[in-house]
């Protein structure tokens, strides 16, 4: 599926475009606010091939994966602002879920920039200590100043940020702080300045982030007052000069110092927590972490992290549970590798460990970690081995990153030559202890004959013939990431001799795909079936392919389903292996047979379902 038509289908899932408040994404995930969530259809957004999984809490998050860029450009093209003024149905919410959704809106998207600008400087550094590029150089000093601008500026990203979030004028909102960041009114006020005879406290507001959003906040409140009030002739330039006039003094006077102590009061805080509990803080956050990645309440921590590197230039609690956590879901993922029999599942797992090296734990905790509670067990004790290690050392951050492999010069520190060095015997010992773990504690599913043996009562097993002839695969060799790595459900794969498919058991047909190239089907036990002739045929836009079914036809198995023009597929420069996914039954042993030719009467697929999946 193309990235619109992924989009278009993402955001027909979630209620529309009208019903869509606020968006914005993460590395791996769509994040909706919407207006109401009960618009919104989990079963069709799972459907979709691009969408990993689903998470609903404070906002509706769609995870993607590595494409989330690419379609959060497509799906903001097709949102309009039919959402924003739609308050008389807005649902009720409650005032936490509102907060920590606003939260997450503003810090969410300052990442990437805080992100490249922190490790420039961390590489910097490096070189710096290898001798490569000495800090007494121009050139070294103009490039810290590079990535010293995404913190020194960071009152400007978060007006940004919270200015979209209001849905005011972005550019008057920068304005507005950006007054308090101007050269010569720092001298004067700290020299000493009047405002309407009150002292302005002398703040350096670089680095600060709680000045800016309250100062934004009221000037989203005055754009809207004064945009009522303002006559159509003068509201060009009448709305944002009262706006300016009102909330820079106001923001000097009272907002900015209100911001300025709360930020210092909340790193403080955690400071001290951390001095309080020591190591044990960092080892409970790394165990506890999977828990607060799935749901997406990770995000919560994001505004301390910022305002601990704007504050401090360090952080000490969370980045480094963060890679304790991170490491740990690889090494639970190579262990199953090692120990399961499944080879979809030892494809899986050994991408998502990889992933999970690298910071990205998405794929490993959906694809591995919480579908299987003995893995979860040995990731909590690797990371909390591996947080308590980084807790004892006190090891510091000094970039908002995903703590992995590539970014490990976020730990490089001038003044703690060691800092680095401990976040590697951090990072190892999480490694190794969930790897242990794992593999001590692995169990491989019971196999549906074996169960059926023991419980023949409470198991229903489906047996599945060819839908089509030609070369039987796995999924694992299909050359498409969605595919092969099972997001969707097991399976398998056919290299087609011919152009028909045909019912693999009896059912009832429940989708015919517009584009003709995929529909499904629900067998009467229930079992969800979805074949998808091709890869990335969807481009065909229909060409090619005949249905001889409808949405609620009958089938019997053999019945044909569709004609398929297999030469012009090819033809076209189309792959045209087939996939077959069981998408509803993550919890049933499939038996699959071994890779051959096959005609439609072969059975390539048995289901034994345990009895609370029937």
């Amino acid at each position: 599926m193309s990235y619109k038509e992924a989009a278009a289908k993402i955001l027909k899932a979630v209620g529309g475009d009208a019903n869509v408040e606020h968006l914005e994404h993460c590395s791996t995930r769509l994040r909706f606010s919407l207006i109401d969530n009960g618009k919104v259809n989990v079963k069709e957004l799972e459907s979709i091939p691009e969408v990993i999984g689903v998470k609903q809490n404070v906002q509706c998050q769609v995870i993607i994966g590595n494409a989330v860029i690419e379609i959060y450009d497509e799906v903001k093209k097709l949102i309009s602002d039919k959402g924003v003024n739609n308050n008389g149905k807005k649902e009720k919410r409650k005032i936490g879920d509102i907060a920590l959704e606003f939260i997450i809106s503003v810090f969410q998207p300052l990442i990437p920039a805080i992100a490249g600008g922190g490790i420039l400087k961390s590489l910097l550094m490096l070189l710096n200590m290898l001798g490569i590029l000495s800090n007494a150089t121009s050139t070294y000093k103009i490039l810290n100043f590079v990535g010293d601008a995404p913190l020194y500026f960071l009152p400007l990203l978060v007006a940004i940020t919270t200015a979209n979030k209001m849905k005011v004028n972005p550019l008057v909102a920068v304005s507005a702080v950006a007054a308090l960041l101007t050269p010569n009114l720092g001298k004067m006020i700290g020299e000493g300045a009047l405002l309407f005879n009150i002292p302005v406290q002398n703040i350096n507001y670089a680095y600060q982030v709680f000045p800016a959003i309250l100062s934004v906040l009221l000037y989203s409140q005055l754009e809207k007052f004064f945009n009522k009030i303002s006559p159509k002739v003068i509201r060009s330039f009448f709305v944002p000069m009262m706006s300016l006039l009102i909330t820079v003094p106001v923001t000097l006077l009272f907002l900015g110092p209100i911001g300025y102590n709360f930020g210092q009061g909340f790193a403080s805080v955690i400071l001290f927590v951390f001095a309080k509990f020591g190591w044990i803080a960092v080892a409970i956050l790394a165990a506890f972490l999977p828990f607060m990645v799935v749901t997406g309440m990770h995000k919560a921590m994001i505004p301390y992290v910022i305002t601990s590197l704007g504050q401090s230039g360090k952080e000490l609690i969370y980045n480094a549970a963060s890679l304790a956590h991170n490491i740990s879901e690889a090494g639970a993922c190579f262990a199953v590798s090692i120990r399961t029999k499944d080879k979809g599942l030892k494809s899986t797992s050994i991408s998502a460990g990889i992933s999970a090296l690298f910071g990205i734990t998405e794929p490993a905790l959906y694809g591995i970690t919480i579908q299987h509670k003995r893995v979860l067990y040995g990731v909590m004790i690797g990371a909390f081995a591996g947080g308590s290690y980084l807790g004892i050392k006190a090891v510091e951050a000094y970039v908002a990153v995903g703590p992995g492999l590539a970014s490990l010069s976020m730990f490089i520190s001038e003044t703690l030559p060691k800092n680095l060095f401990h976040a590697i015997i951090g990072l190892v010992i999480s490694f190794v202890v969930s790897f242990i773990a794992v593999t001590f504690l692995w169990k491989e599913e019971v196999h549906g004959e074996e169960k059926k043996a023991d419980n023949r009562e409470d198991n229903k097993e489906e047996k599945l013939v060819a839908p089509l002839e030609g070369k039987l695969i796995p999924l694992s060799e299909v050359s498409d990431d969605v595919f092969s790595n099972k997001l969707m459900g097991d399976g398998f794969a056919v290299i087609p001799s011919k152009g028909e498919l045909y019912a693999p058991i009896d059912g009832t047909i429940e989708m015919v795909f517009e584009t003709k190239h995929s529909l499904a089907m629900k067998s009467k036990d229930g079992t969800e079936i979805l074949f998808h002739i091709g890869l990335e045929t969807v481009n065909l836009k229909g060409r090619y392919f005949d249905p001889k079914v409808t949405v609620g036809t009958s089938v019997k198995q053999g019945d044909l389903l569709m004609n398929f023009d297999l030469d012009n597929i090819v033809k076209e420069g189309f792959n045209p292996v087939t996939v077959v996914i069981i998408t509803n039954r993550p919890d049933a042993k499939m038996e699959h047979e071994d890779s051959r030719t096959i005609s439609k009467k072969d059975r390539v697929l048995t289901i034994n379902q345990m009895g609370a999946n029937v």
